[in-house]
């Protein structure tokens, strides 16, 4: 009897992944040195959003070492690639668990690929365009109050840029994550339901780690957002999941009863 993929040997399974480990870091470092030769825009484009917040004469920053210049547009095209090639990274990703889903699960991987790589691409211009610049002024203002100026130096701009991008794209993944942990039993629905203000509190400490600057109004946004996506997951789930979730809460209600 020939072994599915479900039994994929060991072997197998650790060739599968550096194949596909592989194909991502190709697809990166092509992709990098292309937006190696593009940062003077990408620096352009990305300091848009807080140019009112940078001194007149230092629109796009300085640099202090030659070696700092080098590193932040490595830097910079770096995790540009991994923006531009997050399709192909997410795809590989899930790719490599497929076999493991049962017929009945496959169904969900492509529209869970295509809602993972809208969702990121979601977050990253929720962030260019509500967040940065909020989250800028509160920072600069903190040197007003006390009386100094910010003199602006391109790689530490960038590089708090770069965190508050790729901290908004993975963040807005949670419907999916909720999503899953309803479709697979890890959590059912009727718990997410009622344990809400626990999850809510779990949110507001996520939103705390992963905002790099200490602003209440970059969490407070970041916070009202995922509050939206996770209210939307569940709905979500609730329509396309009910049978599962009747299911779900029936075996609740039997264990509740044994108790």
């Amino acid at each position: 009897m020939p072994i599915g993929p479900a039994r994929m040997p060991l072997f197998d399974h650790l060739g599968e992944l550096r194949m596909r480990l592989v194909r991502i870091v190709v697809v990166l470092l092509i992709a990098v040195c292309v937006f190696y030769m593009a940062t003077p825009t990408l620096s352009v484009i990305l300091f848009a959003p807080i140019s009112e917040f940078l001194p007149e004469g230092f629109q796009q920053g300085m640099y202090t070492t030659p070696f700092d210049a080098f590193a932040t547009r490595f830097k910079l095209s770096f995790w540009a690639s991994v923006v531009a090639c997050s399709p192909v990274i997410l795809w590989q990703i899930l790719a490599f668990f497929l076999p493991a889903l049962k017929p009945k699960e496959r169904k969900w991987f492509i529209p869970t690929f295509a809602i993972a790589v809208f969702l990121f691409i979601f977050g990253t211009l929720f962030c260019y365009f509500i967040i940065l610049d909020p989250a800028f002024q509160w920072l600069t203002d903190q040197a007003y109050g006390m009386s100094a100026q910010v003199l602006p130096q391109a790689s530490s701009y960038l590089d708090i840029i770069i965190k508050f991008e790729i901290g908004f794209g993975f963040a807005f993944e949670l419907p999916v994550v909720v999503f899953y942990l309803v479709i697979f039993d890890i959590i059912p629905y009727k718990k997410m339901r009622g344990q809400w203000r626990t999850i809510y509190v779990v949110l507001m400490v996520l939103c705390a780690m992963i905002t790099p600057d200490a602003s209440p109004i970059t969490m407070l946004l970041m916070f009202a957002a995922l509050i939206v996506l996770y209210e939307a997951s569940l709905l979500l789930a609730r329509i396309v999941l009910s049978k599962r979730i009747k299911k779900q809460n029936a075996e609740l209600a039997a264990e509740e009863a044994e108790d």
